[in-house]
Parts: structure tokens; C-alpha cells; sequence
């Protein structure tokens, strides 16, 4: 399968999507499915997997509804407090539905340590004794914390979103690339080759700006471990789902066709256990 490895839907509100600023009034409204599968049709894609854009149990259950009337949505990556302490019951309950892959926090408005701190290291590990996956959502800054927080967990399937926000804008790159090749070592730990345009120059941006954190990514991770998504509907501040699909197509078209089809969807298929 060709896969959309991440992607939100969201009825907007100004509340619960007080994290849209001004600039981004483009995304200032409802994107649900009937939105999304028109753009996967038109790139041959097989489907998608959403995930979490706001922290509340109501968010998770949105998205298994989706997932319950579109077949083509074929995983959800939602949201739990992974400090409650009925949380091995909250996990059992939702992992029966078999839509529900695993659990995301937005660990990047968090303070330093939080995701370290033993009651979030606890929960991350009953994630994954569920057989669920967890994906780490953080910028470039909190990659020492993300480090610490991959060698505390067992060899459960991690994923970084978003390659951990380099600030592409600026070709931030060497702190990036330190902590990301010592990230590789680990087996478990996959990357997202997605928001890597909202990173950049919205405006401005062109494949080349990408292609310094793509080839580190090929070369350290390996196709196996790389996942294509394309954060939309977020990517729409920075370009349209076509724009955002043809540079990273651009960017793998010079690889094998084998190795081409672990990026756009073998990687995720394996990784979320995707049917």
C-alpha cells in the first residue's frame, strides 16, 4: 500500500485550534475526510493515517469514528494522559478497537524534562506493552531529552514526527545532525519525512532546502525505517498537498523502486501493523 503516514483532521473551533495563529487563516476551518480523500485519489495513494492534533480523549475518539465509515483511514494515532493511573485501562479499552495504532503527546510545548520525568517514561513503556506504537513530537531543541527518553524505553516501535523540526528557514543542521545519527543507532526509531515545509520558508521554499535532511535521513536510518506524511492539513501554510508530495517524490525518485516503496508506504504498513 501507498501510505499518507501523517495526517489531522479537525472540526475547527477557535479554542480547541488556538494554537492556528493569523498566518495560518488558511487552516482556520473544518478538514475532514471528504477534504482528504479526493487529494490521496488524485496520488495514488491507498490511505492514510490520522493523528491527534489536540490532547483530550474526545480527539481519540473522533478520529476512531472517522476511521469506523472510511476504510481507506487505516490508522489513528490518538491522544491519552500517559500519567493517569487508570491508564492500563484506558490503553486495553481502546487497543480492541483495531483502528487505534498508538498514542502521541505534543511533547514540543512541553518544558525540559517533562518527557524524561519516570511517570511519562512509565507510560511511553505501557504503550508499548500493549503492542502499540508511540510517536515523538518535539523541534531540534528538545533532541538531547529525546535521546534520554529513547534509551529508557524497551524496543518498542518509536516514531520521530516531523524529522524532530530542524529550523530548515535557517539550514539549522549540525545540532540536528549530532543527536539524529546517535538516534539511528537505535532500530526501533523510525522518521517521519514530513513538516519539513512548515519548517522553511513558506513562501520561498524549494525542494533543495529539504535535500541536506533528506540524504542524512536515507543514509542513517535507511528506507526501512523512513515513513512519507504529509501533515496536511497543517501543509497548507506552506504549499498545496501536491506541492508537498512531488518533493519528497522528487527527492526519492533517484532511489530504487523498491527502496522507493518503503518510504511511501511499506515503513508504515509494517511499522502500524496496517491492514
Amino acid at each position: 500500500m501507498r501510505i499518507d503516514a501523517h495526517q489531522h483532521f479537525w472540526q475547527y473551533h477557535p479554542v480547541k485550534e488556538g494554537w492556528i495563529t493569523d498566518d495560518m487563516q488558511v487552516i482556520r476551518r473544518d478538514f475532514m475526510p471528504t477534504d482528504l480523500k479526493p487529494l490521496l485519489d488524485e496520488h495514488a495513494l491507498d490511505g492514510c493515517v490520522a493523528v491527534q492534533a489536540d490532547q483530550s480523549e474526545n480527539e481519540t475518539l473522533f478520529l476512531l469514528e472517522l476511521a469506523a465509515t472510511h476504510d481507506w483511514i487505516k490508522g489513528v494515532i490518538g491522544w491519552l494522559d500517559l500519567q493517569e493511573p487508570d491508564l492500563e485501562e484506558q490503553l486495553a479499552y481502546f487497543k480492541a478497537n483495531k483502528h487505534f495504532k498508538g498514542v502521541r503527546h505534543i511533547l514540543q510545548a512541553e518544558p525540559k524534562g517533562f518527557m524524561t520525568s519516570n511517570r511519562f517514561v512509565e507510560g511511553v513503556k505501557s504503550v508499548g506493552k500493549h503492542g502499540l506504537t508511540y510517536d515523538i513530537l518535539t523541534n531540534e531543541t528538545q533532541l538531547d531529552d529525546v535521546l534520554e527518553l529513547v534509551r529508557s524505553l524497551p524496543a518498542m516501535p518509536l516514531v520521530i514526527d516531523h524529522i524532530s523540526k530542524p529550523d530548515i528557514r535557517k539550514q539549522s543542521f549540525d545540532h540536528w545532525a549530532k543527536y539524529m545519527k546517535i538516534l539511528s543507532e537505535y532500530d526501533h526509531v523510525h522518521v517521519k519525512l514530513s513538516g519539513m515545509a512548515t519548517e522553511a520558508d513558506w513562501q520561498h521554499w524549494t525542494e533543495q532546502d529539504f535535500m541536506i535532511y533528506f540524504d542524512f535521513c536515507l543514509e542513517h536510518f535507511g528506507p526501512k525505517r523512513l515513513m512519507y506524511g504529509s501533515d496536511w492539513p497543517v501543509c497548507l501554510v506552506a504549499g498545496s498537498y501536491g506541492r508537498i508530495i512531488g518533493a519528497l517524490q522528487s527527492a526519492v525518485s533517484v532511489l530504487s523502486s523498491e527502496e522507493q516503496d518503503w518510504i511511501m508506504g511499506k515503513t508504515a504498513s509494517n511499522f502500524y501493523k496496517l491492514t
